[in-house]
C-alpha cells in the first residue's frame, strides 16, 4: 500500500473512531427544538427484546435521534441534494424565492366524509347560523413557485367542488380570490404551512360582510414585528437549514377593547390573545392563542350579545384575534382534542353562530370531524 493510501486510510479510520467516541461521550438530548419533538432515549436491554428485534429497532431510532452533530450532517445532506438539483425533501418542495411548499394531493374519500359530517351538523343544529371558511395553503396561491413538473393538484378545483357540494346550506366564506389578489404581499410564511397575520387579515376582511360586521381597516391596528427568526414546520420537515427565517407580525388594535382568555384544560387565564413567551420557543407560531388547545373561551369587553363557536385547525389562530373585536364571546374548539357533545355545548352556552375554519389540505384529510356525529 502506498504512503498516500495509508494516510487516507488513517484519516478515514480516525474520523470513524472520532465519530464513535463522540457519540459515546456526548450527552443525550431530550428535545429537538429544530424538529419540535421529543427525541428517543437509550432503550433498556432485555434478552427477550433482543431476540424479538425490538431492542435493535429501538436502538437504531435512538442512534438516529442522538447522532452527534446531527443538524450539521442533515444540513449538509440537504445542501448536496439541492446542488444536485433535487426538487424536494420529505414531501416538501424547494420553491422559488426560498418558499418551501408542500404539494396538495388529489383528495380522496375523506374529503367527502368531512363534507357529509358538516352536512350532518347543519341538519342537527338547524337553528344555528353556520359559516364555512376553507383556506388554500401556500401552494394553492404560489403554484408558480413550485419546481418545474412538481406535482400538485388544483386547490381551486377542490374549493369550487366544496362550495357546490354545500349548495347554500351553509354561509360559504370564499377567501381564495382575495388571497390570490394580494399575493404580492407575504400572506404566507416561507418556512411554515400557515398564513401570516396579513394573510389572515385579508381573509377577515373578505368574510366580514357575510358574517354581519364591518371590518376594521389596517390603519386601525399597530402592526408590530415580534420575531425575525421564525422557522416553521416546513423548514423542520424539509431539513432546509440554509433558508433565511421568517418574520412574525402582530396586529394590535389602536381602539379600546379588552379580552379575557380561558384555556380550559390547564385552567389558565390571560388578558391577551397572544402568548409572548412562545416567541422564545421553536414553535413561535404558538404566540397566537398559545397554540393548540381542546377548548379556549374568549370574552371581549363588547356587549353586543353575539356568541360564536369556532371549530378549527391551527389556521384559525392568526384569524381569531381579528374576530374577537366583533363578538362578545368566542368559544374555540379543536376536534382533535375535544370529544364531548358539541350540540349540548352549544345549547348550554346559548350559542347560535358557528364557524368552521380549516386549511384545505387539512380539511381534505382530517378524520376528527366524525366527532360532529354524536
Amino acid at each position: 500500500m502506498s504512503v498516500v493510501n495509508k494516510v487516507i486510510c488513517g484519516i478515514f479510520l480516525c474520523f470513524i473512531f472520532g465519530i464513535g467516541v463522540s457519540n459515546l461521550v456526548s450527552k443525550n438530548m431530550n428535545f429537538s427544538e429544530i424538529e419540535n419533538r421529543v427525541l428517543s432515549q437509550m432503550p433498556q436491554f432485555t434478552f427477550d427484546s433482543f431476540i424479538s428485534g425490538e431492542f435493535t429497532d429501538d436502538f437504531e431510532v435512538y442512534l438516529s435521534d442522538q447522532f452527534v452533530w446531527k443538524k450539521f450532517w442533515v444540513g449538509l445532506n440537504t445542501d448536496v441534494e439541492r446542488v444536485t438539483l433535487k426538487k424536494e425533501n420529505n414531501g416538501v418542495f424547494f420553491g422559488k424565492e426560498d418558499y418551501l411548499l408542500e404539494g396538495y394531493d388529489k383528495p380522496g374519500e375523506q374529503l367527502q366524509k368531512n363534507i357529509n359530517n358538516i352536512l350532518y351538523f347543519l341538519n342537527k343544529a338547524e337553528n344555528i347560523t353556520s359559516y364555512l371558511m376553507v383556506a388554500p395553503t401556500s401552494v394553492g396561491i404560489y403554484n408558480e413557485n413550485l419546481p418545474l413538473y412538481a406535482p400538485s393538484f388544483s386547490q381551486k378545483e377542490t374549493l369550487t367542488y366544496l362550495e357546490d357540494q354545500f349548495n347554500e346550506s351553509i354561509i360559504y366564506l370564499d377567501v381564495y380570490g382575495v388571497l390570490l389578489r394580494e399575493k404580492e404581499e407575504q400572506i404566507y410564511f416561507r418556512t411554515d404551512h400557515h398564513w401570516t397575520s396579513i394573510g389572515a387579515y385579508y381573509a377577515y376582511e373578505a368574510a366580514a360582510k357575510k358574517m354581519g360586521f364591518r371590518p376594521y381597516r389596517k390603519d386601525d391596528f399597530s402592526v408590530e414585528t415580534v420575531s425575525n427568526d421564525f422557522y416553521g414546520t416546513l423548514y423542520s420537515k424539509a431539513s432546509a437549514y440554509r433558508i433565511e427565517p421568517d418574520e412574525i407580525e402582530i396586529f394590535l388594535p389602536k381602539f379600546n377593547l379588552t379580552y379575557e382568555v380561558e384555556y380550559e384544560v390547564n385552567d389558565q387565564s390571560s388578558n391577551t390573545l397572544y402568548e409572548w413567551d412562545n416567541l422564545n420557543k421553536k414553535d413561535q407560531y404558538a404566540v397566537f392563542l398559545n397554540g393548540n388547545h381542546s377548548l379556549v373561551k374568549i370574552k371581549s369587553s363588547l356587549h353586543n350579545g353575539r356568541k360564536l363557536v369556532v371549530i378549527k385547525d391551527s389556521y384559525a389562530h392568526a384569524f381569531i384575534p381579528f374576530l374577537a373585536n366583533h363578538f362578545e364571546e368566542i368559544h374555540v374548539i379543536d376536534l382533535r382534542y375535544y370529544h364531548l357533545n358539541i350540540y349540548e355545548y352549544l345549547d348550554t352556552n346559548e350559542i347560535d353562530e358557528v364557524l368552521f375554519l380549516y386549511n384545505l389540505a387539512n380539511f381534505s384529510q382530517d378524520k376528527n370531524m366524525i366527532w360532529l356525529k354524536q
